[in-house]
């Protein structure tokens, strides 16, 4: 795993446990902010673990209602098809919780916190332009009516190609595939256009004589 890559889902989650009052946040904040993070990627293992469980204890049930309840081969069919199902899930969730472990232990690393945490004081100092440069990038929208998540992925992804000197297409790129696990189904659709809006107006700004 890249550390920037988990430097931006740490910045995420953590962005996910502020107010509205970011700009009030101390430095100290901020680093407690991403432990609060890793603790919360910890607990997201055991939940993992605990949901795969239950899929294979349903799983199991399917399997021997099929063997006790079932007229026709047909329903017999359709109880294994669902005990099998069933077991897939929670094997493939089984497999998120095993890669998870990996995630928490690079986040531990100074480049990845340093990354982190000059995120989250960019989105907090530069708020104000950062936010300004996603309303006038919105289509028919109003940002305090986006989705809060969507919003901090935004909000990072802006503030890496505005202030951190993260090529725009890695930003979006990076912004996409975190709407894709964080977000709902069509979201990285809506993070992808707005990001290259923003993009655009970037280099259509006309630089300012100092």
């Amino acid at each position: 795993m890249q550390p920037r890559r988990i430097a931006r889902e740490l910045a995420l989650l953590s962005l996910s446990q502020v107010s509205s009052n970011l700009e009030k946040l101390h430095q100290e904040q901020l680093s407690d902010l991403v432990l609060g993070a890793v603790r919360t990627l910890t607990q997201e293992v055991h939940d993992i673990l605990e949901t795969a469980a239950s899929e294979l204890k349903r799983g199991s049930d399917r399997l021997i209602d099929s063997e006790i309840q079932a007229t026709t081969v047909k329903s017999a069919r359709a109880m294994v098809s669902d005990a099998i199902e069933q077991t897939q899930t929670a094997i493939n969730r089984v497999g998120m919780a095993m890669e998870l472990p990996e995630f928490i232990q690079l986040t531990n690393q100074k480049e990845v916190k340093a990354y982190a945490l000059e995120i989250l004081s960019t989105v907090k100092q530069e708020r104000a332009e950062i936010d300004d440069l996603i309303s006038n990038s919105l289509v028919n929208w109003q940002l305090n009516r986006i989705a809060r998540i969507d919003r901090d992925i935004l909000r990072i992804a802006v503030a890496e190609m505005h202030y951190l000197g993260v090529q725009d297409r890695i930003a979006i790129n990076e912004a996409v595939e975190l709407a894709k696990r964080y977000s709902g189904e069509d979201a990285y659709r809506f993070v992808n256009g707005v990001l290259r809006r923003v993009s655009d107006r970037l280099k259509n700004r006309i630089p300012q004589n100092t």
